[in-house]
């Protein structure tokens, strides 16, 4: 049952990523899924280890979208330069 939780969190943080996102986005709702449930782990690992935020809580969740945006900007970037070759 977590690691459902984990996908719908994910997901929605994804979403919300790509929303606050300008432009055309090469990636599909796998990626943005992905890159929700990523850029979550990532940042709740940093978050905690440096004692920004709890394990659970608003301002956790604002550090997750925070780690999608950056997960969705290198992904973009990575894209964009793969496409041009």
């Amino acid at each position: 049952m977590h690691w459902l939780w984990v996908f719908i969190v994910g997901l929605v943080v994804g979403l919300l990523a790509k929303a606050l996102m300008p432009g055309k986005d090469p990636g599909g709702f796998i990626i943005t899924a992905i890159l929700g449930i990523v850029g979550s782990v990532i940042s709740t690992f940093v978050g905690e280890k440096l004692g920004l935020w709890g394990e659970t809580g608003f301002v956790h969740f604002l550090g997750s979208v925070g780690g999608a945006v950056l997960l969705l900007l290198i992904y973009n970037q990575v894209f964009r330069k793969k496409m041009a070759s």
